[in-house]
């Protein structure tokens, strides 16, 4: 696994060394609103599972964010779904939208000819930064997550093909 380039973020395989920083974005209450807990998400992200991939979003030699990929190998149904997140301190940067079309462009030159990716149908700065690298709406996934206050909400399917990515 290598270091794949933007435009203005680098994203490099996780490493041991992340994962105090990593926690403290997960932790931020912007984040934990839709990631919930920190400790369990983080944890989960060094947990190793073929074809689930996770990077740190670094800028300016600063980590400040993780994207993941998650793929689906079976070659009849094979596809990858991204999740990203970024620190409050550095919305509205463009790092996050940097961040997903590198990763983006990285798994359609893998072979993929589809991406899907999954925010809650509440999550609207989201829902809009994944519309704005070529994401659309497939449908709403009912009750799909379970929140950190333990009740269930919406989530979005959105999914971009190869040749859409903006």
């Amino acid at each position: 696994m290598t270091a794949i380039s933007g435009d203005r973020v680098r994203l490099r395989p996780i490493g041991p060394a992340d994962r105090v920083r990593v926690r403290e974005i997960l932790a931020t209450p912007e984040v934990a609103r839709w990631w919930g807990d920190p400790d369990r998400e983080t944890e989960g992200l060094y947990e190793v599972e073929e074809g689930y991939t996770v990077y740190v979003i670094e800028s300016g030699g600063e980590v400040v964010g993780l994207i993941q990929s998650c793929e689906e190998l079976d070659p009849q149904y094979r596809h990858a779904g991204i999740d990203i997140s970024v620190h409050p301190d550095f919305h509205g940067r463009g790092l996050g939208t940097d961040a997903i079309r590198a990763l983006a462009a990285h798994l359609f030159a893998q072979g993929h000819h589809r991406l899907t990716i999954d925010p809650a149908a509440a999550n609207e700065t989201a829902i809009r930064v994944y519309t704005k690298v070529g994401f659309r709406p497939v449908g709403v996934l009912r009750n799909y997550e379970r929140a950190p206050d333990g009740t269930w909400h919406d989530g979005l399917l959105m999914d971009l093909l190869d040749g859409e990515l903006t």
